[in-house]
């Protein structure tokens, strides 16, 4: 019996999901492009409420997910430059994980704006239709660190990973040669996909949110989540004793509630989400 059996049988899952020839598919890249698809499709359906192209979430995502995927390892290895430094070859292994979400989202707001701007669409706007679909796409994805046994947290019991109720095979998967880790994957993706039904249903009620509002809801809905929960990570990237995702959550969730207000109460013509036009 072979340790890939072994394992299967014990209930770990395994990274890989199959090969076609040489190339092995993982799970994680899957799981990945599971929550691309889902967000792809669901801002689609919304960019079509506004008359706009059938293409124009298709077009945007063919050149903000390579790019965001290429800033999120960016960004993640800046934050590791020694060891990528000491072992190069290893800056494009994205399979093996190592992608920093900011990254991807700095790199896609990026693109966003210039898309925005080339198709006459009111960046604020755009970001109001991608918000909650991208926490959507955060929710699953996570699962993609837990196919992978990474972005855990600290060691707990295996009674305490019972008293949450959890299925053996997940329980299992939190258990890394012979020490059982806090699922912090779990309780990130029950964060993200709660904030992505709020906003979702938020955004649906005519006049509830100004334009604008749904991006700035989900820069606090998910800052908070995350300040907190990499808190319990042990694989975090950091900047001399600061955790930088902390970091850049703070920031996220000033910035989110800064706007908000302002937005709300001091800003004089501000349109709903849903409202006449779009420019």
């Amino acid at each position: 019996m072979n340790q890939w059996t072994i394992k299967s049988l014990l209930g770990v899952i395994q990274p890989e999901a199959f090969k076609i020839g040489p190339i092995t598919i993982y799970w994680y890249g899957i799981i990945i492009m599971v929550g691309m698809i889902l967000a792809i499709t669901l801002s689609q359906r919304e960019a079509e409420k506004f008359a706009l192209p059938d293409d124009f979430m298709i077009d945007l995502s063919f050149i903000a997910i390579p790019l965001g995927i290429v800033g999120a390892r960016i960004y993640y290895v800046l934050f590791e430059l020694p060891y990528y430094m000491a072992h190069p070859e290893e800056i494009i292994r994205i399979w093996e994980g190592g992608l920093a979400i900011y990254g991807g989202v700095l790199a896609g707001a990026a693109v966003s704006y210039f898309y925005a701007k080339k198709k006459r669409v009111p960046f604020l706007f755009l970001l109001d239709m991608l918000a909650p679909h991208l926490l959507l796409a955060q929710g699953i994805g996570r699962w993609g660190n837990f196919v992978n046994q990474e972005a855990h947290g600290a060691e707990v019991s295996l009674s305490f990973l019972k008293k949450l109720h959890l299925p053996e095979w997940m329980i299992q998967q939190m258990n890394i040669d012979g020490i059982y880790y806090h699922p912090t994957f779990l309780y990130e993706s029950i964060w993200n996909i709660i904030g992505f039904v709020l906003i979702y249903v938020f955004r649906l009620k005519k006049e509830w949110l100004l334009r604008g509002e749904a991006f700035y809801s989900y820069c606090i809905w998910y800052g908070v989540g995350r300040f907190f929960i990499e808190g319990m990570r042990t694989d975090s990237l950091y900047i001399g004793s600061l955790r930088i995702s902390q970091l850049v959550s703070l920031v996220m969730v000033l910035f989110g509630i800064f706007s908000l207000v302002k937005r709300r109460y001091f800003t004089l013509i501000t349109p709903p989400y849903y409202s006449e036009g779009i420019k």
